[in-house]
């Protein structure tokens, strides 16, 4: 067969990548719903699902003084917004299109291009929600005081981060075993509604109790968030380095098993 080939500076493929990033990341933020508004609807309403949910079940067993002293719907939101943005990370980027999607017929499509755009289109609806929804608290119960906001959405970005790391490993393995992967995936999720940390605040649990939770990186990143947000806190139990090295672990490992996995998967496995 006769196909045309055109040489491109390095700059010009520079280019030719950032623009395919953006037009597929477009494509998965329209994928959930086709009107972008709706989705970001869609979004907002399930953290304030969430936030509302906390604040009632904390109400109804009277712990409310076991919180921070300061706003306590910004406490609940604080650990409420990082939670969401982390596993919506990791299940968006375990369910990127795969070396066998039809996508990657189309040169010059690439795995690296469909997880990127992936993981930007969790980012850009999580963080989008997260300014309507803080936005509209200050208008209708006061303006929202930050100690340190640059601090704040640095933890944020590295709770998507590691969530998309995570993301990495669950998408290379996948391809082996969906069923298995998909159960892992799950109580994955699950388990951060308890091991994340934002129900309580970590300078007041048991030393004996920490065990359970110091070892997921979203549990460090909201705590160190709240340190961030409340001029009265300073977290003592949690550290950024650990989720950073975290994700930088994660994520090359997750890099090289799915370059492993991209050279051996087959279009027959599916049928399997």
């Amino acid at each position: 067969m006769f196909h045309y080939t055109r040489s491109q500076s390095g700059f010009s493929a520079a280019l030719t990548v950032l623009r395919l990033i953006f037009v597929n990341t477009v494509r998965h933020v329209r994928k959930t719903h086709g009107n972008p508004l709706i989705g970001l609807i869609i979004s907002i309403t399930q953290t304030l699902i969430l936030v509302a949910v906390f604040v009632f079940m904390y109400s109804i067993l009277g712990v409310r003084g076991a919180a921070i002293r300061g706003d306590f719907i910004l406490y609940i939101m604080s650990g409420i917004f990082l939670f969401l943005t982390h596993n919506k990370a990791v299940a968006a980027v375990s369910g990127s299109e795969s070396a066998t999607s039809p996508m990657m017929q189309h040169a010059p499509m690439n795995t690296a291009i469909a997880i990127t755009s992936a993981a930007l289109s969790s980012l850009y609806i999580q963080v989008l929600s997260v300014t309507v929804i803080l936005f509209g608290y200050s208008l209708g119960w006061g303006t929202v005081h930050f100690q340190n906001m640059a601090g704040a959405f640095a933890m944020l970005l590295l709770a998507w981060a590691s969530g998309a790391a995570i993301g990495m490993l669950f998408l290379a393995a996948k391809p082996w075993a969906p069923g298995l992967v998909g159960i892992l995936q799950q109580l994955y999720t699950r388990a951060n509604m308890f091991t994340s940390g934002k129900m309580f605040v970590a300078n007041q649990t048991p030393a004996y109790m920490l065990a359970m939770f110091s070892w997921n990186p979203l549990f460090h990143t909201i705590d160190q968030a709240r340190g961030f947000t409340f001029v009265n806190y300073n977290p003592h139990n949690s550290s950024i380095m650990y989720p950073v090295v975290f994700t930088l672990v994660c994520l090359t490992i997750g890099l090289l098993a799915e370059f492993f996995t991209r050279r051996r998967v087959s279009l027959s496995w599916g049928a399997r």
